[in-house]
């Protein structure tokens, strides 16, 4: 992506948000829009963002205004215990300037640590500034959850795998694009026969039945961990099958789905498991326990 369009689209997510009075769920998706457009992926298949960018996707125009946040960003680190360079890599990015010229510029490759650092010092005035903070304190919070699992309750589990699933289920998206699904309507039915492999049978609106849920209530968001766990392992497996056996066409892509939440359903009858249709459904949705998690959040840094 170049820097004109890379700008064109951060411009596009951020007027489309901010033309408007948002509400709590809408502020989320554009900062998740908006912070989340502009990751990338290293070759360690770690996540990483770049400071260039990320100084324009918070509407700082000059670098070294920006460069004062990311000193105290990397201050704060430091004052932390944490090793800013495990966070703030200074890398060098080559940028034409005309006439066949390149011109080598300082850039930083950030974690997610780090991003969240950044935007607790920068300007509070910046309204992209006041909903990233907490958008990112809940993330980094999320990310230090996932590395210490064992140590979880059922719902910091619940939050960690459906965060897990809602990322996998894009790489999913992707591979089965690839396959050949490509309209809307071919994507339900493709997600549709993973359930029935892993539910014996059972369709997405059969499962919604069962946990006798509203219409407007996502499923994913009423299970308990355990059976979240077996939908991420049949999300994440499939996509593997789709792109290491270079499946092709919608049949052949619905029967790859439907034979790995199959077999995921047979593992879980050969451990001993409760079948996940069987699972109780919990009373607090993920998005009951994200919002309760927000207020901590907030209030922690009131």
């Amino acid at each position: 992506m170049t820097q004109e369009e890379f700008e064109a689209k951060v411009m596009e997510i951020r007027n489309r948000a901010l033309s408007k009075d948002l509400t709590p769920e809408e502020e989320n998706n554009y900062t998740e829009s908006l912070f989340e457009s502009i990751k990338h992926i290293n070759e360690y298949g770690q996540e990483v963002w770049y400071a260039r960018e990320l100084q324009l996707a918070l509407e700082y125009k000059r670098w070294d205004k920006f460069l004062n946040v990311i000193d105290k960003a990397k201050e704060a680190c430091s004052n932390s215990s944490n090793n800013p360079s495990d966070h703030f890599s200074q890398v060098g990015k080559m940028v034409s300037i005309g006439s066949g010229a390149d011109r080598k510029l300082i850039d930083y490759e950030l974690s997610r640590y780090a991003c969240y650092l950044i935007v607790q010092n920068g300007d509070p005035n910046k309204k992209v500034i006041a909903l990233g903070q907490t958008y990112l304190a809940i993330k980094t919070r999320q990310q230090e959850l996932l590395e210490n699992y064992e140590e979880l309750s059922d719902d910091q589990k619940r939050l960690s795998i459906r965060q897990e699933m809602k990322d996998h289920n894009k790489s999913l998206a992707d591979a089965a694009h690839n396959a050949g699904v490509i309209e809307p309507i071919d994507y339900a039915i493709f997600q549709n026969k993973g359930y029935q492999g892993l539910y014996g049978g059972l369709s997405r609106k059969e499962i919604h039945a069962r946990k006798k849920l509203k219409k407007n209530q996502d499923i994913l968001d009423y299970m308990g961990h355990e059976e979240l766990a077996a939908n991420l392992f049949r999300a994440t497996q499939t996509e593997a099958k789709l792109r290491r056996d270079h499946v092709t066409g919608k049949e052949s892509a619905n029967q790859t789905h439907y034979e790995v939440g199959k077999k995921v359903r047979q593992t879980i009858a050969d451990l001993g498991g409760t079948m996940p249709e069987n699972l109780p459904t919990p009373e607090k949705s993920i998005k009951q326990l994200e919002r309760e998690q927000q207020k901590k959040v907030s209030s922690k840094d009131s």
